[in-house]
């Protein structure tokens, strides 16, 4: 069975609502039962919809294979040519324009649901005529509403939209779970194993965005030779295979692997699934990012460059029209229903195997001041959603029995030197890892003797921050710190550790950071026994925009996030390579931690694990998996967790010391004026010369 038997179900139950909607919404292109400015909107949209009918049938019949790369390439730039940044400020999917055209109130609303439209492109090309079906049908209800004497009000069309998600939640989350538990849903896997892959044509037949970024990664791949791309597609498996290997998991239990990889990359991904299969893991790819109520595509597994980032950034909250306590209680409700209904299937889920890009351009968000916003209720609703949600799936798919690896490459957008950065890059993954083994396991020793580790930045940098660490009982037998090698988390160079709350004091400080694709002007943050006590940074010009910011990017709408990590990154080979290409504020975080220190705000690298025992290569076990914080698992689960783990940097330029307290109060420097100090790891600073 394929993903079009999957489907079938689905296509059955709208077989007979699907055409009379769509002829329905023919109908709201030509009549004249509601006032402008609304009928402009209404016809747009409609005619929208329409045109995503007329494309699923042309893939479903076939005539679409038919068509020639320019005229793909041409379709594609059509369907997003809306949201693009040259055509942004006047289009519907602005929130500021279409409040301006059919005022704040009813614009929002609609705003918010066209965005939810636009994100049913990817759906044509899959057959999901179920999908669009019911939003058709929530269009024309809506529409119905405008054909009274006067527009509705906000709150009935608010109603409209909250019962929609209300009624189809369960929908969605079962589709969501299935995709995460059935390779049967083998859409993407087709196109992995099954294209002709010098025939470009195969990247349009995602239905996402694709762009220069897409068509020059298949290309440089395509020129590659059989033995390269089985070395990238090795290093990506056998780091999946070794984190079980490593932390005791049985891989043998296992029959599902989670493939997340860039469009472009389907020529290494084909070799990786052929790797997978002979580990007897069968792929499982899904386009959603998460379980929501919300219709909308995710940029989760298969990831493109996206068409406008401002776009997405306006709509990342559009949840706000309808999440409240009551829909939040039946989301997980039927997220719990639908994961007990395949409790096999979940069980032999294994984890993610990423593949993640960098390149892109920074972005710095514009506040959109008519872009939806959690209030502060539904903030807290959010965490509790997300926390809750995070239990549930833990009950199914089993912390302590999944792993992940994660691996990354750069983009052509990143410059004319794309190729030979693409080429350092392979060399930076593939790095000796017994080599940094040894040189960390000298750094772990070293700060194994401590009670506390103090950090100081120097120049324009002012991290002045002590971190209290894990006592040991014995030394022999326990570390504090993980020697993280090339294995999960590629590539090589940290170790790192959970720091002790208590004790966890001071000021960190970053003159820029990219965190999670976006930009941080001088972002500070203290912290009191652990938990960040202040925080700033100057992205915008009032104290207020940068706290909403903060508040919701980095802290995810907690009030507070304890030190969850504290980490030394070894990596000055990939620090060196962003410095002689200048990409340093391109580096993903992947790459980029490994080039200093980094903290990490939230959870541990433990969460949901930490019973589990660890052991580094020397065979003492990692003691430190716990926090003040994650033990309180052990009488209430929801006070354990934030559901988030944010990684930030402090470069070595940036750095001035680092430096171990031990018990008797002597001081022994691990980092010295930005170079490592402890003997036996000098081959790190010779790419800091």
């Amino acid at each position: 069975m394929g993903y079009c038997e999957v489907w079938q179900p689905y296509r059955e139950e709208v077989k007979e609502r699907y055409p009379l909607v769509m002829e329905r919404l023919g109908q709201i292109e030509t009549e004249e039962t509601v006032e402008q400015p609304y009928l402009l909107f209404f016809r747009h949209a409609a005619a929208f919809l329409r045109r995503l009918e007329a494309l699923e049938k042309e893939v479903s019949s076939g005539v679409w294979e038919k068509k020639s790369i320019e005229e793909m390439m041409e379709e594609n730039h059509s369907l997003y040519e809306e949201i693009l940044p040259e055509h942004y400020e006047k289009s519907y999917g602005n929130p500021q324009f279409i409040a301006g055209e059919l005022g704040e109130k009813h614009g929002k609303l609609l705003g918010a649901l066209y965005a939810d439209l636009r994100s049913l492109i990817p759906y044509a090309y899959e057959g999901r005529i179920y999908d669009i079906t019911i939003f058709s049908e929530l269009l024309v209800e809506i529409y119905n509403l405008f054909e009274q004497e006067e527009p509705p009000a906000e709150k009935e069309l608010q109603q409209v939209m909250y019962w929609f998600y209300h009624d189809y939640g369960e929908v969605f989350t079962e589709i969501s779970v299935m995709s995460q538990t059935s390779p049967e849903m083998d859409f993407y896997t087709r196109i992995i194993m099954d294209s002709d892959l010098d025939d470009l044509r195969y990247l349009y037949r995602y239905g996402a965005y694709i762009t220069e970024n897409e068509r020059k990664t298949a290309e440089f791949l395509n020129r590659m030779s059989e033995e390269q791309i089985q070395a990238m597609a090795d290093t990506y498996t056998e780091g999946y295979r070794i984190g079980f290997e490593v932390t005791g998991k049985d891989l043998s239990k296992k029959k599902f692997a989670d493939l997340r990889y860039p469009i472009g990359f389907e020529r290494m991904m084909r070799a990786a699934v052929k790797n997978f299969q002979k580990m007897g893991l069968q792929p499982v790819v899904t386009r959603t990012k998460e379980l929501s109520f919300s219709g909308r595509t995710g940029r989760g597994s298969i990831v493109s460059v996206s068409p406008n980032r401002q776009y997405e950034y306006d709509h990342k909250s559009d949840r706000a029209v309808y999440l409240d306590k009551a829909l939040v209680e039946r989301r997980l409700e039927v997220l719990k229903t639908a994961y007990e209904a395949r409790k096999k299937e979940a069980s032999w889920y294994a984890g993610p195997a990423v593949v993640e890009t960098f390149g892109e351009d920074g972005f710095e968000p514009k506040n959109n001041p008519y872009a939806w916003q959690l209030d502060e209720k539904q903030q807290k609703l959010n965490v509790y959603d997300a926390n809750l949600a995070m239990q549930i799936t833990n009950q199914y798919i089993k912390g302590e029995e999944r792993s992940f690896t994660i691996i990354a490459y750069p983009i052509p957008e990143i410059g004319p030197k794309y190729e030979e950065i693409f080429a350092e890059t392979v060399k930076v993954n593939t790095l000796d890892y017994q080599l940094y083994r040894d040189m960390q396991q000298k750094l772990i020793d070293v700060l194994d003797e401590g009670e506390t580790v103090r950090i100081t930045g120097k120049g324009k940098n002012t991290t002045d921050l002590t971190v209290a660490l894990h006592p040991l009982r014995d030394r022999s037998r326990e570390t504090a710190f993980e020697n993280c090698v090339a294995d999960v988390n590629i590539p090589v160079g940290e170790v790192f550790t959970s720091p002790v709350l208590k004790g966890t004091n001071g000021h960190l400080h970053v003159t820029r950071v990219y965190l999670n694709g976006l930009k941080y002007l001088d972002l500070e943050v203290d912290f009191k026994d652990g938990m960040i006590s202040r925080y700033s940074c100057r992205n915008f010009e009032t104290e207020k925009e940068n706290q909403e910011f903060l508040k919701e990017n980095l802290l995810k709408h907690h009030e507070t996030l304890p030190l969850g990590e504290f980490a030394i990154g070894t990596n000055t080979t990939a620090y060196r390579m962003g410095i002689d290409y200048q990409i340093q504020d391109k580096l993903p975080i992947l790459i980029a931690e490994k080039t200093g220190p980094h903290f990490a705000v939230g959870d541990t690298c433990y969460s949901l694990a930490e019973d589990t025992p660890v052991f580094n290569p020397d065979g003492k076990e990692i003691v430190a998996r716990d926090n003040e914080v994650s033990v309180l698992r052990k009488e209430d689960v929801q006070k354990a967790y934030y559901n988030c783990h944010t990684d930030i940097t402090i470069p070595y330029d940036e750095l001035d010391r680092i430096a171990v307290q031990r018990k008797d109060g002597s001081w022994v420097d691990v980092i010295r004026d930005g170079k490592f100090a402890v003997p036996g790891t000098e081959l790190l600073n010779e790419p800091l010369e």
